[in-house]
């Protein structure tokens, strides 16, 4: 006699294998999921004067590279 087949076909294994993978996904973007850090990051308090534009190295190389 013949063995009966296994009740697990490759297309019920990939179809659950995507099902739960999209259940991951999901479970990822909830509110909630993601705990929130204890402690917040301060703002520093603005210069009274200005002072918040500093001419670097890396600003300066920016203003080369649109000259035309």
């Amino acid at each position: 006699m013949s063995e009966p087949k296994s009740k697990l076909s490759r297309r019920h294994l990939l179809a659950g294998a995507g099902t739960a993978g999209a259940l991951a996904g999901a479970a990822s973007l909830l509110p909630g999921a993601v705990k929130e850090s204890a402690t917040t990051p301060q703002a520093k308090e603005p210069p009274e004067r200005g002072g918040g534009y500093h001419v670097t190295e890396h600003v300066k190389q920016y203003y080369k590279s649109t000259l035309v």
